[in-house]
């Protein structure tokens, strides 16, 4: 399996940090679904502050505060990994979803099959290719955030995210009639990729992925193109 966005901002540090956010958020009474109560945490303002770059972020604090909480919540869930087929992601995309039901666990990255997915992140500069998206349920159990990884590459500094948070789209249609995740790239039908427009396209494929029902959750689920693996860090004691 490919590292995946917690490997390269949190593996080194999560041991020593993790642990004592956890603690915190017991001792407050805190859900640590709840972003605001969150990012209340001196523990937590450490940890933003450290990974802050000396020239600062300005609006990109924001989704620095949103990776660290999905990073974190990812830790805390064990850090399940569901890996996505090419053909398994192909139905995902090519169905119609059905119930807004919230199966899954907690928190989970979805890795995509690589440079199967793109986005212009960024108005202007070239599209991006989908890494996976790490997903939670919100704290109100109808919503769920679905934090998109784009440009993840070896040779590359830093990485692209995007958030979207919602519950399910209802009758999402593109703006000019396509279908929803068609490919905008040239080529890309004939290359077999998918492309996304927009937040709620991006919402709709974390709904998309979290149907995969919880039967699918077994690791190396044999026959079903989906692998789930699970790890965990231990937590210091209080």
């Amino acid at each position: 399996m490919r590292p995946t966005p917690f490997d390269l901002v949190f593996r080194q540090s999560a041991e020593d940090v993790f642990p004592h956010i956890r603690i915190a958020l017991e001792q407050a009474s805190y859900d640590p679904r709840d972003r605001d109560q969150f990012l209340m945490l001196r523990e937590v303002v450490t940890v933003l502050r450290d990974l802050r770059p000396d020239e600062g972020l300005g609006e990109g604090i924001d989704q620095l505060a949103a990776l660290l909480h999905h990073g974190y919540l990812f830790w805390d869930a064990g850090e399940p990994v569901l890996e996505l087929t090419a053909e398994l992601l192909t139905d995902v995309l090519s169905t119609r979803g059905g119930e807004s039901v919230i199966e899954a666990p907690a928190a989970y990255y979805a890795a995509m099959p690589q440079h199967r997915i793109w986005a212009q992140v960024i108005p202007g500069h070239p599209p991006e290719p989908l890494d996976g998206c790490f997903v939670h349920a919100a704290p109100n159990g109808v919503a769920l955030r679905a934090l998109g990884v784009f440009g993840l590459h070896p040779e590359r500094e830093g990485f692209s995210v995007v958030e979207a948070v919602g519950p399910r789209p209802v009758l999402l249609v593109r703006a000019d009639g396509s279908e929803l995740f068609s490919p905008t790239l040239t080529g890309g039908k004939a290359a077999g990729l998918f492309s996304i427009t927009g937040e709620e396209e991006l919402l709709d494929l974390g709904w998309r992925v979290n149907e995969l029902k919880a039967g699918s959750w077994e690791l190396r689920a044999e026959g079903s193109g989906l692998g789930v693996t699970s790890s965990r860090l231990p937590a210091p004691s209080p």
